[in-house]
């Protein structure tokens, strides 16, 4: 089952980071369809938000075809984000955890590793292709 975690410094509106926790949970194959969402109650204590925060969550969600509410038993997965990817993750999670770990011994805050991941990928999605030094 996900756990949700908020980012008090984001200025992303709280709704939006459960929604963007439960699609990448989607994409990593972490939820599958069938598998049931945290209850509303539960999540809106654990946070400390409105409940009615993570039932919008919640219905910007099923709106999307990714989940639906079944009355008196919760929230369910209905749909899936996971491609064909699915299967080379767990190596190169792997070699992502190594290399955070090489980044933490440098001496790279979570800031400067978050700073350097965005920069890096905005410019390899759209620059030119990285050249290779020999």
């Amino acid at each position: 089952m996900i756990e949700f975690v908020l980012d008090g410094r984001s200025k992303v509106n709280t709704y939006v980071q459960l929604v963007r926790q439960v699609k990448q949970a989607l994409r990593v194959g972490l939820l599958e369809p069938g598998d049931q969402l945290p209850k509303v109650r539960e999540v809106a204590q654990s946070l400390a938000i409105n409940p009615n925060t993570v039932l919008k969550a919640y219905r910007e969600l099923e709106l999307e075809g990714l989940a639906e509410g079944r009355p008196g038993r919760g929230t369910f997965v209905k749909g899936t984000l996971a491609g064909d990817s699915l299967a080379n993750q767990a190596e190169l999670r792997a070699d992502l955890v190594a290399w955070l770990h090489r980044a933490q011994e440098a001496g790279l805050s979570e800031e400067d590793v978050i700073a350097l991941v965005e920069t890096t990928l905005r410019a390899t999605l759209t620059g030119p292709a990285p050249q290779e030094t020999v």
